[in-house]
């Protein structure tokens, strides 16, 4: 079972694992307390049969780290403390230079996760390479520890200079604090980061520090109610990285699961291409707060190594400076305030806009009966698109009427009418949720047009034509069960463990014995954290890869392990070539961290089988639909009714429980057995 928490809706799938049929459930997030949503849905789905069956395997994602860090009520952060080297009070305050609004002179940054009456610090000093400079000064850290005791605070990041390189007085300045302090939550930087810049270090730690209380009493919550409501398999967790990991792992690095939610989609549109021989896909996932957009090469979902936590973003591109650094690994994806719950709104020039505020699980869309301000989901009512009278199968009953007269509030001080007004939001949010597509494939030196399209979530099949129309990409595949494709991508997730060594050295100095001796420890650490989880050891996978820059860049490009040294500087330029288009072969390339990721499946772990959608016998309806300026009667077909090999010209509707699809002109759609495969008929 896999369940996903949205920001409007939390998804069940769940894989029966004596017949692979699959299960699912959609109900309203609770985002103030989201357990009790994700308890809701799971004793429902498992009260549906006679005899309640046991669960082998439980794997959730949640964005309870994002919503503590943006400040959402009654997820307060606790009050942290920062232990570091003296002379560096200030370095998760100073931060860098880059500002997120560079012409803005009253520009904010985030405010530091920790005050600056609760930094303390301690006389020590290592340099870059290791060595003592200054023995750890005993006095100074008895004081820093009577301190963080009047403050009675509930957790304690200890980040000292270089530790990276030796974690001698880290370790030492830990215990202290844990003898003083022993109910909270100490993390060091040398465990959770242990790479070279101290900025970057120092935010990563104090994330973690800060989320740490939170997270862990979320899990330890939600997994004493699973034991009271009889389940008692090990709960699992999605990682930022498209990998999971048992939940007491998660509670010690909090920070890595930032990103849960939005990585299991991308995994799940990978899953799907090594099903189905799909070398290059784009995950398209559109949900009710935000759309998504990611890329999948070979099967595997593209990683990066850092991302701001509870930045903003513009345009679909995180904005620098605005939120706190975080270096875990994440699935590389770009988000824009673009769902189907996002609101539209006549800014102060007299002008269309829409978003990027959303209106969320609650009150949600003027549809829902509750608000009344305009969403895209109102305007897809309005113009015919989703159905009239009720979503989810008949579960969640719409008001038409009222979606009409959210958007007449817009259309009147637009003096235009009610369905162009609705066609124009659409148009503004197909542009935006583009804008994300090109991030992902240009921006990254690549093609759009070499990729298939994954539409998915509750509104991506309804806009998958337009935004493809837009990156003349010719072929979209919308899985089954769409709404509930990013908890299907839980099924599917593997265990993730990773490490890390600092090097900083240039490739022709590297030391291959070094590197080779570290990957092996790696491994053989790796192995046993895997099984302990509960890998399948046949299953059991490591990768060596790199973080490689020239001499001077700021930034670094990730290259796979060679056992040649000299073969380091190749791959790297072919990796620069291929990001920027150009290279600089006389130029000398650093190493600057060699990694290992390792994988295993979890021995109890199911996965749907992926047989031909279930076919019944559904009536054929019909509704008008506005099209290129009027309204057009369309045929509304039901998905269960397609059989495998049925095919239909756009424009056509196709309903299903979790979502639509859209059908436009210009496009034909067949049915590939769990798929629907939309192709541009015109070019």
């Amino acid at each position: 079972m896999g369940i996903d928490v949205g920001g409007t809706f939390t998804d069940i799938v769940a894989a029966e694992s004596w017949s692979g049929r699959v299960v699912t459930r959609k109900v309203a997030s609770t985002p103030s307390e989201p357990h009790r949503a994700v308890m809701r849905a799971l004793i429902a789905l498992l009260d549906d049969y006679e005899q309640r069956p046991a669960l082998e395997f439980l794997a959730h994602s949640t964005t309870i780290g994002t919503n503590a860090l943006l400040g959402q009520l009654g997820l307060e952060l606790p009050r942290t403390a920062l232990v570091t080297t003296h002379g560096f009070r200030d370095v998760i305050e100073i931060g860098r230079q880059n500002r997120s609004e560079v012409y803005n002179l009253f520009v904010q940054r985030p405010p530091p996760l920790v005050a600056r009456e609760d930094r303390f610090t301690v006389r020590e000093r290592i340099d870059h390479c290791g060595n003592v400079l200054e023995p750890l000064d005993d006095a100074s850290v008895a004081e820093a520890c009577e301190g963080l005791r009047e403050r009675g605070v509930a957790a304690v990041a200890v980040c000292l200079l270089h530790s990276y390189a030796n974690d001698a007085h880290e370790r030492g300045v830990a215990r202290a604090v844990a003898s003083a302090l022993p109910d909270a939550w100490i993390v060091r930087s040398s465990e959770v980061d242990p790479e070279y810049r101290e900025y970057e270090r120092f935010s990563t730690t104090v994330v973690n520090a800060a989320l740490a209380p939170i997270v862990a009493a979320y899990l330890e919550r939600l997994v004493r109610e699973l034991r009271e409501r009889g389940v008692a398999t090990p709960l699992f967790v999605m990682r930022s990285d498209g990998g999971m990991a048992a939940a007491p792992r998660i509670a010690a690095r909090p920070a890595a699961i930032i990103e849960s939610g939005p990585a299991s989609g991308a995994i799940a549109t990978a899953a799907l291409g090594r099903s189905y021989g799909a070398r290059r896909l784009l995950s398209f996932d559109m949900g009710g707060t935000t759309a998504k957009a990611g890329t999948i090469l070979d099967g595997v979902a593209q990683v990066a190594h850092e991302f701001e936590a509870a930045g903003r973003t513009h345009s679909g591109r995180a904005v620098k400076g605005s939120g706190y650094p975080v270096r875990f690994p994440f699935v590389d994806l770009a988000e824009v305030s673009a769902g189907g719950g996002t609101i539209a709104r006549i800014d102060e020039a007299g002008a269309l806009r829409v978003g990027p505020l959303s209106a969320g699980a609650d009150p949600g869309p003027a549809c829902y009966g509750v608000s009344d301000r305009p969403t895209v989901t109102d305007a897809n009512v309005v113009l015919g698109r989703l159905h009239q009278e009720h979503l989810l199968g008949g579960a969640f009953p719409i008001d038409a009427s009222r979606a009409r007269a959210s958007i007449a509030t817009l259309a009147e001080r637009l003096a235009r009418g009610v369905e162009a007004t609705a066609a124009g939001i659409v148009e503004l949010v197909d542009d935006a949720m583009a804008k994300v597509l090109r991030i992902v494939t240009v921006e990254r030196g690549l093609d759009p047009r070499d990729f298939t399209l994954v539409a998915f979530g509750g509104g991506g099949p309804l806009h998958a034509c337009a935004v493809a129309d837009e990156l003349q990409i010719a072929r979209v595949l919308v899985p089954a069960h769409p709404g509930l494709f990013s908890a299907l991508g839980l099924l599917e997730a593997d265990l993730h463990v990773n490490d890390v060594l600092p090097i900083l050295r240039a490739t022709r100095d590297a030391d291959a014995r070094a590197l080779a001796r570290f990957f092996g420890e790696s491994e053989s650490r790796a192995r046993d954290d895997l099984l302990a989880q509960g890998a399948h050891s046949a299953t059991i996978a490591f990768r060596r890869h790199y973080d490689a820059r020239y001499r001077g860049q700021s930034f670094e490009l990730e290259i796979e392990h060679d056992a040649d040294p000299g073969a380091l500087a190749q791959r790297f330029h072919d990796a620069h070539r291929t990001r920027y288009g150009y290279d600089v072969p006389d130029e000398t390339v650093e190493l600057v961290n060699a990694r290992l990721t390792a994988s295993g499946k979890i021995a109890a772990q199911r996965h749907p089988e992926r047989s031909d959608a279930e076919h019944r016998e559904v009536e054929r309806s019909g509704r008008s639909v506005w099209i290129d300026g009027a309204f057009a009667d369309l045929d509304v077909h039901q998905r269960g009714a397609l059989e495998n090999g049925a095919q239909l010209e756009g424009p056509a509707i196709v309903e299903e429980y979790d979502s639509t699809t859209y059908v436009a002109p210009g496009w034909r759609l067949r049915v590939e057995g769990n798929l629907l495969a939309l192709e541009r008929t015109e070019r």
